[in-house]
């Protein structure tokens, strides 16, 4: 019986490989070893920074209202923990953007967080 080499297998294989390592820098796009190895660790990048990425626009959000909140002379706690008393139901996405596009609206919302602080 003939030996089968899988030839196309194999070639369609490695065709889809270096197909997704299009754009890489040097060997890796067009060695299909390490490209094939590049994929790895890229995915892998790709599936922990997926998840990082929550956590980097939560850090922003934060940052954000911080600076807004300090320019209406109270700390980002403070101003949290006033809006949850004044039962100011609004979460740290939406906020964000009322401080980065609405400072009128976002210094109300601080008033109304010192109010129920007070």
């Amino acid at each position: 019986m003939p030996r089968v080499k899988g030839g196309t297998v194999t070639r369609q294989r490695r065709k889809k490989i270096m197909k997704l390592a299009k754009g890489y820098r040097g060997a890796k796009h067009m060695q299909f070893k390490a490209a094939s190895t590049q994929l790895f660790v890229s995915y892998k990048y790709a599936f922990r920074d997926r998840r990082r990425r929550k956590s980097d626009f939560r850090k922003l959000w934060i940052a954000r209202i911080n600076a807004a909140a300090r320019q209406n002379d109270i700390s980002y706690s403070k101003l949290m923990h006033g809006l949850k008393l004044a039962g100011v139901d609004m979460n740290r996405k939406m906020l964000a953007d009322i401080a980065y596009n609405d400072s009128k609206t976002f210094a109300q919302l601080a008033d109304t967080a010192k109010k129920a602080l007070n």
